[in-house]
């Protein structure tokens, strides 16, 4: 069994969530760039060891609210917004300069609650995300504050990023903050405080251990660290919660020198995801598919368009569709890559004729292998 550093060490894909506390400075509201230009050092080493990196990162109304001379204290929604409008820009602009110096290419995203909530958007977002990761930026991603209300925003960037792991099917998630880990009570009011190292089930009594925010510019607290170990558990991710304040604090981890709380998965990313699909009831149409494509889907192969020979019902990109075979039999369930209309379209064809007939580069497969769950 893997330790628990080399649940992150050995992770294909990882998303780094950087809390307010550590990026901007308490007293003067700016940025610490001496820390984050620590951190890129960090990042850049994931990077050459072959890890695909995502990071999450608050501080934009904090930075935002110090440049139009805000008031300390809790904001109006407009008020936060607006600081978040102001500061988005200062916060890339920094992301940009500071980790361009270990030859870092990254990218800005915006997300709102409707981007992983709703199927539609939640594709988009997967699909751009992924396709930066291939090109080789690094994604960094904050909520939306600037449009989302009170009562459409997720509020803390800590389920976010959990939000965000599951969604691109992450090994692992890091929750840098301005703890170490989790404690079975507050450490700093009870001298009998015990920190707990690895957490495999979220029992009542451990979601229990949640406190209140504890910084001046965040909006989470121990409690929405949680809630996110639920999401990313729940997906087959490994989450760490680790004490950011240190100089290179990933590094620190992996040499054995910082100490952090692990919750780990039960499952793996790739698993989760087919459970999930698999345990789904609502699927929207039925693929039939030939006997060669049911001896490829037995071999673990995806769904290509040559090997569907109909059609039933109506369904959109990302929807669930049963497959079932010439006999009737059904073979599983899967989340189609197509449209109906454009499924139609290309049943029977090579998936080099995909772009000629529909007149876009869709995907190869009308169902890939990771998003099925065969019988």
């Amino acid at each position: 069994m893997a330790t628990l550093i080399e649940r992150f060490t050995g992770a294909k894909r990882v998303v780094i969530k950087i809390g307010s506390a550590l990026l901007v400075d308490s007293n003067s509201g700016h940025l610490r760039k001496s820390w984050l230009a620590a951190l890129a050092k960090d990042i850049a080493q994931m990077r050459s060891c072959g890890q695909e990196v995502l990071v999450v990162s608050s501080g934009s109304i904090a930075m935002g609210r110090t440049i139009l001379g805000l008031k300390a204290g809790s904001l109006r929604l407009e008020e936060s917004q607006a600081a978040a409008a102001t500061g988005q820009v200062q916060l890339a602009h920094a992301y940009q300069e500071i980790l361009g110096l270990e030859k870092l290419t990254i990218a800005q995203i915006l997300l709102t609650l409707s981007d992983t909530e709703e199927r539609r958007r939640y594709l988009n977002a997967r699909a751009t995300l992924s396709t930066l990761l291939a090109l080789g930026a690094i994604p960094v991603i904050n909520e939306n504050d600037t449009v989302a209300t009170s009562e459409i925003r997720y509020g803390d960037n800590d389920r976010l990023a959990a939000r965000v792991a599951q969604m691109m099917g992450a090994d692992c998630l890091i929750l840098l903050s301005d703890v170490d880990g989790l404690y079975s009570a507050d450490p700093t009011t009870n001298s009998d405080a015990r920190f707990i190292s690895e957490i495999s089930d979220l029992t009542d009594e451990i979601m229990a251990m949640g406190g209140g925010v504890k910084t001046a510019y965040g909006s989470g607290g121990m409690i929405t660290k949680l809630k996110a170990a639920q999401i990313a558990m729940a997906a087959g991710c490994n989450m760490f919660i680790a004490n950011g304040t240190l100089n290179r604090p990933l590094q620190a981890i992996t040499e054995g020198d910082a100490r952090f709380t692990c919750f780990t998965a039960k499952d793996t990313p790739r698993n989760a995801r087919k459970k999930w699909i698999a345990a789904s009831l609502s699927a929207q149409g039925q693929i039939v598919v030939d006997a060669g494509a049911e001896n490829a889907l037995m071999r673990g192969k995806s769904l290509l368009p040559a090997g569907v020979t109909h059609i039933h019902g109506m369904f959109e990109r990302g929807d669930l569709i049963t497959l079932v075979n010439q006999q009737g039999r059904s073979l599983g369930q899967g989340l189609s890559a197509y449209s109906s209309e454009d499924a139609i379209r290309i049943i029977g064809h090579k998936s080099s004729e995909i772009a000629e007939i529909l007149g876009y580069s869709g995907r190869n497969e009308m169902i890939h292998r990771d998003e099925l769950a065969l019988n």
